[in-house]
C-alpha cells in the first residue's frame, strides 16, 4: 500500500503500525528515486530519525542496495534494519580512515550529530558537528550528499511573520545551533572545491508518536506539568514526511550544495495545540509564562514547491498524539526542548 491521504489511518495501535506506517512509500517518492541511479548509504543511521529513512527508501526501492551506517550501541536497531533488508556496518565515524573505507555509494544522506547533552561536552559537539562534515565531503566527494541539517541555525524571527527562507544568514544563539552553522558551512566549501552536488537539508522539529513537540506537549496537558508559552509558536512535520523529501532531495541536488527548510507550512501556537489536545484529553492544560514576539521559525516554500504539501496534515497528527498519549503507549523519553531560547540544550 502506498502512502496518501486517502489510506491514512484513524489511529495508531502500536509500535509495529507506526513503523510500518512511516516506512511506508508515497508514489512521489518512488518516481524521484527513480530518477537516481545507484546505491544509498546512510551515515548516522542510528539516530531517532535514521531508521525510518532507511526503511522507508528501502520499501520505496526494494532492489536497491540501502547501506545503514553507526556505532551501534543498541544492536536492536541494528537488528531492525536489518530484518528489513538494510545493510549495516559499524563505523565510528571521528575515525578518518574508517570513513575512508566505506563503499563509496554514489548517494549520501548525512545524519550524524550531536545535540542533546551538547552543553555537557561542547568539544565533542564541535567534532561530531564539524569535524566529521568536513572529513565526509572529502571522502564522498564523487557523490550526491544530502546532509541534515537544522532550522536552529537561523536567527529568531517574527512569529507574525512567514518565518526564516533560505536566504535569511545564519545567526543563531547557542554553541550548539553554532556548530549546526559550521556543519553547513563545512558542506558548502568542500560541494564548492570538489564539485560535489548536495542539499542542507534544515529540518524543523520531525513528529513521531514516541517523542516530538506534540508528544511533549500532550505529556504535559495529561500529566498537569505547567506549559512555557514563552517560545510560544512552532512549525514540525510528520516523520515519515520528512524522510521522504529527504529521500527525494538526491533527485534535486545542486552544486554548489544549497539550503532547503523542511517542516509543517503552518506557523502554530503552543497555547492553541495545547488547548486541542486538552480537549481530545479532557484536560485543561496549565501555562506559564507570555508569548514573545519571535520563535524558531522556517518558511518552508521552496519544499511545497518542490515536494508540495506533507501528506500527513497538523490536525491529523493531535488527532493521532492524543490517542498515543492517553493510551500510555511508549515514549522514547527524550524531549525536544523546543521550548529553549538561549540554544542551551
Amino acid at each position: 500500500m502506498l502512502l496518501s491521504r486517502e489510506t491514512l489511518p484513524k489511529t495508531i495501535d502500536d509500535i509495529a503500525a507506526l513503523d510500518e506506517l512511516l516506512c511506508r512509500p508515497s508514489r512521489a517518492l518512488i518516481d524521484d528515486l527513480d530518477k537516481v541511479d545507484g546505491d544509498i548509504i546512510i551515515l548516522g543511521v542510528a539516530g531517532k530519525m535514521g531508521p525510518t529513512l532507511a526503511g522507508l527508501a528501502k520499501a520505496a526501492s526494494p532492489h536497491r542496495r540501502i547501506i545503514g551506517v553507526a556505532r551501534f550501541s543498541d544492536r536492536d536497531t541494528e537488528d531492525w534494519l536489518k530484518a528489513r533488508g538494510v545493510e549495516t556496518i559499524q563505523c565510528d565515524l571521528l575515525d578518518e580512515a574508517a570513513i575512508r573505507d566505506l563503499p563509496k555509494a554514489p548517494n549520501v544522506v548525512f545524519m550524524a550529530g550531536r545535540k542533546f547533552g551538547a552543553e555537557g561536552d561542547l568539544a565533542l559537539t564541535w567534532a561530531m558537528n564539524v569535524h566529521v562534515p568536513a572529513l565526509v565531503a572529502q571522502a564522498f566527494s564523487r557523490s550526491r550528499i544530502v546532509a541534515f541539517s537544522t532550522g536552529c541555525v537561523y536567527p529568531f524571527v517574527p512569529v507574525d511573520g512567514s518565518g526564516a527562507d533560505e536566504s535569511m544568514p545564519p545567526d543563531p544563539p547557542g554553541e550548539y545551533a553554532q556548530s549546526c552553522v559550521g556543519r553547513d558551512r563545512m558542506f558548502e566549501y568542500f560541494s564548492q572545491q570538489l564539485a560535489t552536488p548536495g542539499r542542507l537539508f534544515r529540518l524543523n522539529y520531525a513528529i513521531d508518536m514516541r517523542y516530538g513537540v506534540l508528544h511533549d506537549i500532550a505529556s504535559k496537558v495529561l500529566n498537569g506539568t505547567p506549559i512555557d508559552l514563552s517560545l510560544g509558536h512552532v512549525n514540525f512535520i510528520w516523520q515519515g514526511d520528512a524522510a521522504s523529501q529527504a529521500l527525494r532531495c538526491l533527485a534535486h541536488c545542486e552544486i554548489p550544495t544549497s539550503p532547503i527548510n523542511v517542516s509543517g507550512h503552518q506557523i502554530l501556537a503552543v497555547r492553541d495545540l495545547a488547548l486541542e489536545l486538552g480537549a481530545l484529553l479532557h484536560r485543561e492544560p496549565l501555562f506559564v509564562g507570555k508569548e514573545e514576539p519571535t520563535a524558531w521559525l522556517t518558511d518552508t516554500s521552496q519544499a511545497v514547491k518542490l515536494f508540495g504539501l506533507p501528506v500527513v496534515d497538523t490536525a491529523q497528527l493531535i488527532v493521532w498524539t492524543a490517542d498515543w498519549i492517553r493510551r500510555e503507549m511508549p515514549s522514547l523519553g527524550k524531549p525536544t526542548r523546543y521550548e529553549v531560547r538561549d540554544g542551551r540544550y
